[in-house]
């Protein structure tokens, strides 16, 4: 390969799941210090003692991904589950 010396072809498989869990370990990071309603980076936020901030918070806990998960079924392969439950547990 022309990657260089260094590369070996057998660190691949270890490069793409440190890859996704690096990219998802910054996501929550900037998600948390931009959209927490608990993290204070300005000045003005950090001087005030408690804030009064109930309808930021359910905003924030209440994300589109958790709403759309409510609505779903609590599987993660339907169709598989009901192939290995039998007839009698189908609906």
């Amino acid at each position: 390969m022309a990657a260089g010396p260094w590369f070996r072809p057998e660190i691949v498989p270890l490069l793409v799941p440190l890859t996704f869990v690096a990219c998802l370990c910054g996501f929550q990071l900037t998600r948390n210090v931009f959209m927490n309603p608990d993290v204070r980076v300005n000045k003005e936020h950090r001087q005030l003692g408690v804030l009064e901030n109930e309808d930021e918070g359910e905003k924030y806990a209440e994300h589109g991904l958790r709403r759309f998960l409510r609505t779903r079924p609590p599987e993660i392969m339907p169709a598989l589950n009901k192939i290995f439950a039998g007839p009698s547990h189908r609906k």
